[in-house]
């Protein structure tokens, strides 16, 4: 890749900004493996450990639109960079946590983090690297990085968790944003848009994060009070009621967060919903998986994560042949069939019983929701 003039070369641009990226998606893979020593150790319930998931994926989903229009307005490198003492910081404090409400505070830290960061660095992918060719060479490396982020995290978590203790997997995280600051503060250009209006609509993202929060909070606690019990009715007016109010704010906000008009596109609402559906049945698989193979199955969390290679290998390998069935098919074809072919994995690991083999129980449905997942 070229040299900008008077500038570093933008290969090592890319590398600083797929490292960062590379962290953010190890993060959301690595405590998987991880979640039976953590609770374990912690004495965390069963419902609380899809917290310690959960708090890093709301904060980050929530968060991730105001990482991007702060990126624009009060500079892309600050913003980034600020992005990454923010994780560096709560994946320090995750690490040091006693307790289950402390690393989940810490975990909602972590993704509040990686939401102005990932923004930030895709933006200045798009403003360093020209229009063309050399641009998408920039983002199929930013990307495939990312993926291989997933890939090392099962390894990594299990890897870790046997042998140093679980706190390892966040504490990996220090040195790696170390590098990657002083790299950006060196090397990384400025930007930011000149846009005349800088709004940055906290309210919007703060009244959407809390909405989503409390809705994936109440129907976590289903199985154990019900659907007719006080609280969960209580919980969910109170998400509904944000979630009208995040519409609300978006509706008459001059810069909002989300174009409510985009919405009235069947192909975006569709596609969005789809995808939706799929991400949220993949970290489902991931998370009951985990906990199969060690709480049932009794693997240690080296053997887990093993277990778990060839699904996010196979990840990887799917994802570029998707690539080429969508410039044939288009986007709709391929969202349906990955969320069925997802669904059908789920089915067939839901029949494993308490003698499975890997060989034949479980390596199968982690090869087709693999496959489902990379679509």
């Amino acid at each position: 890749m070229a040299k900008p003039a008077n500038g570093p070369p933008k290969a090592l641009i890319l590398v600083l900004l797929a490292a960062a990226q590379f962290v953010v998606v190890l993060d959301a893979s690595i405590v998987t493996i991880a979640l039976p020593s953590i609770g374990a150790d912690l004495g965390v319930s069963q419902d609380n450990l899809s917290w310690v998931i959960n708090a890093y994926l709301l904060a980050y989903g929530g968060f991730l639109l105001l990482g991007g229009r702060m990126a624009d307005l009060l500079g892309r490198r600050r913003i980034f960079v600020i992005g990454l003492l923010i994780f560096a910081l709560a994946s320090l404090f995750a690490g040091l946590a006693e307790s289950d409400a402390w690393l989940i505070a810490a975990r909602a830290g972590q993704g509040f983090g990686a939401a102005l960061l990932s923004p930030a660095a895709l933006s200045i992918i798009l403003t360093v690297f020209a229009d063309g060719p050399e641009r998408n060479r920039a983002l199929g490396v930013w990307g495939a990085i990312a993926g291989f982020g997933g890939a090392a995290g099962v390894l990594l978590g299990g890897v870790l968790s046997d042998t140093i203790g679980w706190e390892w997997i966040f504490y990996v995280n220090v040195p790696i944003v170390a590098v990657v600051v002083g790299g950006a503060l060196a090397f990384v250009p400025e930007g930011r848009s000149l846009q005349a209006n800088r709004s940055f609509d906290i309210a919007g993202a703060i009244s959407i994060t809390a909405g989503l929060s409390l809705l994936v909070f109440g129907i976590v606690e289903v199985a154990d009070i019900g659907w007719g019990s006080v609280q969960t009715i209580v919980v969910l007016v109170l998400s509904f009621a944000l979630i009208g109010v995040f519409i609300a704010i978006e509706r008459r906000a001059e810069t909002p967060l989300v174009r409510l008009g985009i919405l009235r596109l069947r192909t975006v609402t569709g596609a969005n919903v789809l995808a939706f559906a799929a991400m949220s049945a993949l970290f489902a698989f991931f998370f009951f998986a985990s906990l199969l193979m060690q709480q049932v199955l009794e693997y240690t969390p080296i053997e887990a994560g093993l277990a778990f290679l060839p699904m996010s290998l196979g990840f990887i390998v799917a994802a570029g042949i998707v690539s080429r069935l969508v410039s044939r098919l288009g986007f709709k074809p391929v969202l349906i069939g990955g969320l069925v072919i997802i669904g059908g994995g789920l089915i067939w690991i839901s029949r494993v019983t308490v003698e499975a083999s890997y060989a034949t129980d479980l390596l199968g449905p982690f090869v087709v929701a693999a496959v489902g997942g990379a679509a």
